[in-house]
């Protein structure tokens, strides 16, 4: 069943032709704010990695890769999911030193994912990661990053905003920092989700701390997978979006984990047989930087910045015939 909502009297801003100009020019003035910003190079990055190396990323442990057999090898691919841990080991491989980093386009097929207006099969985002020191992994060096990036992206809202005038979303430009707990404590009947909306709503741009381990009542605020934040020291930002009247995940991000994270984590999710994959055991052996990182979602930036209610109005897709309808009906056009 469709969970698109089109709100009532939506009309989109900008038209089809306007858009894809907009759309170019925002990636453009984004990623060279954001490579300002972190000290980042530009490198290329796989589409598909062997999926025994232990490459992909698991986001939530269900979701199930696009794989395929290669015909000249005999061996399997699967399309990437992130590449939150192929960056760390391109950083090593690269020589990148501590303080710099690097981004990428990554383009992803997940295939479990749930449509709505926000979520699509088909994922485009700047994943990034950047070399750091022992003494940087802390909540202050990763609250810096997060204010970094996101002045990165009110500087590019600036930009458009310039250039076409009728665009007319002004995120607040300061941060509100919360944990997953307090959340929980202060809004203990909504679900996690509805506390996001909840909290954006009241202070329009938020980053939400510690993702992944359990909380007081038992549940998790989402899943995190085990192998690349550390729990402690991650978090996702969020934009509070007003033409849906909700929040908006923009990013998710953290300091990565270091040998003693990643075996507390493999035993809190009941994964420690990964220790004997090739990413793992180099980790644990100490062989790869210590780095923070993360990925940025293009299209529901772009979404943000250009007032669509729609992630299908930025974004080419597939879509059930349920959510093409309402869209239709609603005057949405999508790509």
């Amino acid at each position: 069943m469709s969970k698109t909502y089109i709100p009532a009297g939506y009309k989109s801003t900008l038209g089809l032709y306007d858009t894809q100009a907009a759309i170019g020019q925002l990636k453009r003035i984004f990623e060279d704010s954001l490579s300002n910003a972190l000290h980042l190079k530009r490198v290329s990055a796989p589409l598909f990695v062997d999926p025994n190396s232990g490459l992909n990323d698991d986001l939530n442990g269900y979701e199930r890769a696009v794989a395929f057999e290669i015909r000249e090898t005999g061996r399997p691919g699967a399309v990437v999911h992130s590449l939150a841990k192929w960056k760390r080991m391109a950083l090593r491989d690269y020589g990148f030193p501590v303080g710099e980093g690097l981004y990428t386009d990554m383009n992803a097929i997940r295939r479990d994912e749930e449509m709505d207006n926000i979520h699509s099969i088909y994922v485009d985002q700047w994943d990034w990661e950047k070399v750091i020191s022992d003494r940087q992994r802390n909540m202050a060096f990763l609250k810096d990053t997060i204010e970094a990036i996101v002045g990165a992206i009110c500087l590019t809202n600036d930009a458009m905003r310039a250039r076409y005038p009728e665009l007319s979303w002004k995120p607040e430009r300061r941060v509100t920092f919360v944990t997953t707990q307090e959340l929980e404590d202060r809004f203990p009947d909504l679900t996690s989700k509805e506390r996001e909306h909840a909290y954006a709503r009241q202070h329009g741009t938020v980053c939400i701390l510690q993702i992944g381990d359990v909380l007081r009542s038992g549940e998790k605020h989402d899943g995190r997978a085990p192998d690349y934040d550390d729990w402690t020291l991650n978090a996702d930002i969020i934009f509070y979006n007003p033409v849906l009247d909700a929040s908006i995940e923009i990013s998710s991000m953290g300091v990565r984990v270091d040998p003693a994270a990643m075996e507390r984590q493999l035993k809190a999710a009941g994964c420690e047989h990964r220790r004997e994959l090739p990413f793992h055991k180099q980790l644990l052996a100490g062989e790869l930087p210590l780095t923070i990182g993360g990925g940025i979602g293009q299209s529901r930036l772009s979404m943000l910045i250009l007032g669509k209610a729609h992630i299908g109005e930025v974004q080419v897709s597939l879509w059930d015939d349920e959510t093409r309808r309402i869209c239709e009906e609603a005057g949405v056009q999508l790509l």
